[in-house]
């Protein structure tokens, strides 16, 4: 599958948030990933819809948005309408993942599915056939940061191997301490999406930090 980076606006500098979303494009990143935060689900509080909507106004890429929020099935239509493109909620929320999906699905946006560390991969296999993407956390969602934990590579190869063999086409996106030296590992366990943040935003050159974060991927994927 196409290698897709998918910069974290987590780690932008958020006076020149629309500045800082151009220049990823420029520098060819394929999507824009919007981590939302409820203060409840994680402990930490980052932006909501108005801000996306904002940013939408002024940016044509695909919002890869994240929900980590206790109650995506509340929230799902505002994110829809505030301009994203995919919507990706927790296994792990308060709601009926089948619900959430089905809601998502309802407003066309397309549905993803993000596993904490805990959560076994086997707990999301259900879902696979219904979802176009399962994000793998390589951190404790939350906060940015944080060291990659390689001990989710299993769970990476568990779902992309359960997607291969039953037929489903889905995305499998990691998301925590992916820089050019972590993503050739996930990309080796079969991970297709990558999300970066300080490797991306924090780095003087986007261009270049854009094409290595690529090139390192692309060195370590599976013969299709």
């Amino acid at each position: 599958m196409k290698t897709v980076i998918s910069p974290s606006i987590l780690s932008a500098d958020f006076a020149i948030l629309g500045e800082e979303c151009a220049a990823m494009e420029k520098a060819g990143a394929d999507e824009l990933h919007i981590d939302v935060m409820d203060g409840h689900f994680v402990p930490n509080i980052s932006y909501g819809a108005p801000i996306m909507k904002s940013l939408r106004k002024v940016n044509k890429m695909f919002f890869d948005t994240h929900l980590m929020i206790s109650e995506p099935l509340r929230y799902a239509e505002d994110f829809a309408k505030a301009g994203a493109n995919r919507i990706t909620f927790h296994l792990e929320c308060d709601d009926d993942p089948m619900e959430v999906i089905e809601k998502i699905r309802s407003l066309g946006v397309s549905p993803a599915i993000a596993l904490k560390p805990k959560t076994p991969a086997e707990a999301v296999f259900k879902y696979i056939p219904y979802v176009d993407m399962v994000l793998v956390m390589t951190v404790e969602p939350g906060f940015g940061g944080q060291s990659f934990m390689a001990d989710m590579m299993p769970k990476v190869a568990a779902v992309r191997k359960y997607a291969d063999e039953n037929g489903c086409e889905i995305s499998v996106q990691v998301d925590g301490g992916i820089d050019k030296n972590t993503v050739g590992f996930a990309a080796a366990a079969g991970a297709n999406n990558f999300v970066a943040g300080s490797a991306l935003f924090r780095q003087d050159d986007y261009i270049k930090a854009v094409a290595e974060l690529r090139a390192a991927a692309d060195s370590q994927k599976p013969e299709e």
